[in-house]
């Protein structure tokens, strides 16, 4: 009830989403930013560091050991879900046409992402902002062989799950002071992660530019 009521802009503000969504909507959100198109906007990252440093508290009481087995496991679903959705979708994705949730941009900045480093885009593309939510639908849509993509898939997730939350977690622990600057925390860990995204565009937007001058 609580969670359906949060605004657009709550969902995000990872301190807003732990506090009034629990558990139950970390994982939804991590489900959908990493399977679903319409979920790139979703603050992954920060949310991952946010539940870290407010675990095993009044703000969300779950064991950082059963709490990172979960996030891993709705990473990997959703993965798995917007694999699948690659598959069925992709003709439709090529004719759509585009709007808030869905540019071809997205597509096209991914695929030169995973043309550059191969089935290792699975493993890094999950520290980078929406790629990790179309490089699996990419997947899909390229029916790349699902067992491989599996594997680097679980490996991904669990490498950014384990990454991100302990990092929130020890820095919790070694300074527990962090939880009141949270907000600050978060602004500054979406800018760095911004920064890699922003330059793959403009990468990917100069290849395009030189192929339609050749």
């Amino acid at each position: 009830m609580l969670a359906a009521a949060l605004s657009f802009r709550d969902l995000l503000n990872p301190e807003m989403v732990i506090h009034y969504g629990g558990l139950a909507l970390l994982l939804a959100i991590i489900f959908a930013e990493t399977g679903l198109f319409f979920g790139f906007f979703l603050p992954g990252d920060s949310l991952l560091f946010a539940a870290g440093l407010l675990c095993e508290s009044k703000y969300l009481s779950t064991p950082v050991v059963i709490l990172i087995p979960l996030l891993i496991l709705a990473a990997v679903l959703g993965s798995t879900v917007g694999y699948g959705f690659g598959r069925w979708a992709k003709h439709y994705l090529e004719r759509r046409k585009e709007n808030f949730f869905y540019k071809k941009k997205y597509i096209e900045m991914t695929e030169t992402f995973y043309q550059k480093y191969g089935m290792m885009a699975f493993v890094l593309g999950r520290f980078l902002p929406i790629v990790r939510t179309f490089v699996t639908i990419l997947a899909g849509m390229s029916r790349i062989d699902f067992k491989k993509f599996w594997i680097y898939n679980l490996l991904g997730a669990s490498a950014w799950i384990v990454t991100m939350v302990l990092a929130g977690y020890l820095l919790g622990n070694a300074f527990p002071g962090l939880i009141d600057h949270l907000e600050i925390i978060v602004v500054a860990m979406i800018l760095v992660s911004a920064i890699p995204v922003i330059t793959a565009f403009f990468r990917a937007q100069r290849k395009m530019l030189k192929e339609k001058m050749k």
